[in-house]
């Protein structure tokens, strides 16, 4: 697939199948994203593949933090979105947890170092499409919590990024418009001064 194909035709696809994914795949998505520039050769990026019974690391975490918010977690309906939280990761067979590990070479701009990881994640994103995979990356404050770095063994500087949910579409898959790039750009062809 060309590469502007894939940039126009990439769509985040949040229902996939549950068939397993092959590990070839897997690892495929993993190798594009560690070929996203990074500032110094820093690779501040650190993947956690969660699969099978893996997915319920991620669920059991996701039920801690909705806790927090609650004054009495064994209601009837605090329990139906517990049960909610902790099915999350069972959407896909594949939920790759994406995390930053910032180097501590003092140059190193924390801001870039996520610039960098976020960059991986889209080459991952446009890999999953390339496979005939569907992908999604989810975020939200569940990610950036501090039992998700616990979750996740990270240091103080690290942080998740976000989670790649990965399957096989389960068609159709959206068709989508974007506003023209001249409606969002700035040509400066001489000096404003």
């Amino acid at each position: 697939m060309d590469v502007m194909e894939a940039i126009r035709t990439r769509r985040s696809i949040g229902k996939v199948k549950q068939d397993p994914v092959e590990r070839e795949k897997i690892e495929a998505i993993l190798e594009a994203g560690t070929w996203a520039p990074n500032h110094y050769h820093t690779e501040p990026w650190k993947f956690f593949v969660l699969t099978g019974e893996g997915r319920k690391v991620l669920g059991r975490t996701l039920i801690e933090i909705s806790k927090e918010k609650m004054d009495d977690p064994t209601t009837p309906e605090n329990q139906s979105i517990l049960n909610k939280e902790e099915n999350k990761p069972f959407r896909a067979p594949v939920v790759i947890a994406v995390a930053v590990t910032p180097s501590d070479q003092p140059r190193v701009i924390d801001a870039e170092e996520q610039a960098a990881v976020a960059a991986a994640i889209q080459n991952m994103l446009l890999a999953a499409h390339a496979l005939g995979l569907g992908a999604i990356w989810r975020t939200g404050p569940a990610a950036y919590h501090p039992k998700m770095k616990e979750a996740f063994d990270l240091g103080e500087r690290d942080q998740v990024l976000g989670f790649v949910y990965v399957g096989y579409p389960d068609p159709p898959v959206p068709v989508r418009q974007r506003t023209s790039y001249a409606d969002k750009t700035v040509w400066i062809d001489e000096d404003r001064a």
